[in-house]
Order: structure tokens, then C-alpha cells, then sequence
């Protein structure tokens, strides 16, 4: 299997070896791939069991442009 990185991965994967963390870069990929495993589960996971709130929660009584509204006012502010 062939993979290309940017510069910028590389220079990651090799400052990780230089740390002393890992001895070579196949170590950095598996430990990267792990995280991203773990990671993309977690996600998944959290949006499964947000939906599953919204449909057995309480009807909202606001609208989609008081949501929108909302948001606008939010994004005003920051």
C-alpha cells in the first residue's frame, strides 16, 4: 500500500519519531488510525443518541426563523 502526506504530515510524523514517542512512522500512521477510529465512532455515537433525544423529546414551540434568528443573533455577538 502506497500513501502520500503533504510536507506538513511529514514533518509531523517525523517530529513525533524525533520525540521519541514512536520509532517509526508506521507506528505514528496505526496510533493516528486508532485515534481516528476512535474518534469517528465516538461521533457517530453522540449524533445517534442526539437524534434519538430530539425524536423522543418534547415538541419545540419555536420556528424554523426563530432558530434562524437565533443563530444570526449568536453569530452578532461572537
Amino acid at each position: 500500500m502506497n500513501v502520500s502526506f503533504t510536507n506538513k504530515q511529514e514533518k509531523y510524523i517525523a517530529d513525533q519519531i524525533d520525540s521519541g514517542d514512536f520509532q517509526n512512522a508506521s507506528e505514528v500512521v496505526r496510533d493516528a488510525l486508532r485515534l481516528h477510529q476512535f474518534y469517528r465512532y465516538k461521533v457517530l455515537d453522540d449524533l445517534k443518541l442526539a437524534i434519538e433525544q430530539g425524536w423522543e423529546g418534547p415538541a419545540s414551540t419555536r420556528t424554523v426563523q426563530d432558530i434562524l434568528q437565533s443563530k444570526k443573533l449568536q453569530e452578532a455577538t461572537e
